[in-house]
């Protein structure tokens, strides 16, 4: 069964201690921390310009209009109705975005979109086949017909050269989005673990490389989210609650 939205289906949501107003599906993909925390690792300045693939209903690009004004967004999304409510969330919003409904997989999505500052995605990043038409939750999360890689070299052919590029992985998967980053042409890259808590394995990663660069990588001091009584950091409340920039530098 199909697991898309429908108009009695949706909730509506606050992020960014209620910056950001998102309807999303009631089932199915739902954005959570991993698109906040996207956001805030783009090192986008006032006045550029930026393109998230993948936007789903919206959450990482207006969570990074909310911290940053006067972007100028384009977002691609494949579904039709996730780039619907994308594009009601940036009215909502009074985000400036153009949601442009495309497959990245295809080699003509990319044209006409104008050139970029910085591109960013939360890509479906476990092998896996191809999922049904409407299967919203696996196709966020298997790369289906199109890997890393593609994901990687769409963003980075709308990237400008020394632009940057991001990622939001699972740390299994971090080598694999490396190696897809240089793939496109993308160097320099900065490595953030996320872990659940002081001590933790990290079990997400952020990953940013730059188009065109050669300079050696980092791999930063891992960014720690919860308390050991299980609520947030003050460093996580910062950029979950109060829109703070993460390793931005």
């Amino acid at each position: 069964m199909a697991d898309g939205p429908g108009s009695d289906a949706t909730t509506e949501d606050r992020l960014l201690g209620g910056r950001v107003l998102l309807r999303q599906p009631k089932r199915g993909f739902r954005a959570g921390l991993d698109a906040v925390l996207l956001a805030a690792f783009v090192p986008a300045r006032e006045g550029q310009r930026v393109i998230e693939a993948g936007c789903g209903s919206g959450a990482a690009f207006l969570c990074l209009a909310a911290r940053v004004p006067g972007l100028a967004v384009t977002a691609v999304e494949r579904e039709a109705a996730m780039a619907a409510l994308a594009r009601g969330n940036a009215a909502a919003n009074g985000c400036a975005a153009n949601v442009v409904e495309a497959d990245i997989a295809d080699p003509a999505a990319a044209a006409g979109l104008p050139p970029c500052d910085h591109g960013f995605a939360n890509p479906p990043y476990w092998p896996g086949g191809t999922p049904p038409p409407g299967g919203l939750r696996r196709a966020a999360t298997h790369e289906g017909g199109a890997a890393l890689a593609a994901w990687a070299r769409f963003l980075a052919s709308r990237v400008k050269p020394g632009g940057t590029v991001s990622l939001v992985l699972p740390a299994a998967r971090f080598d694999a989005g490396a190696a897809a980053l240089r793939e496109a042409g993308c160097g320099s890259m900065v490595l953030l673990p996320l872990a659940p808590r002081a001590g933790a394995e990290a079990k997400r990663v952020l990953l940013r490389a730059r188009k065109g660069g050669r300079g050696p990588g980092r791999i930063l001091p891992a960014f720690v989210l919860h308390r050991e009584d299980g609520g947030f950091t003050p460093e996580a409340e910062a950029v979950l609650r109060d829109a703070a920039g993460l390793a931005a530098g």
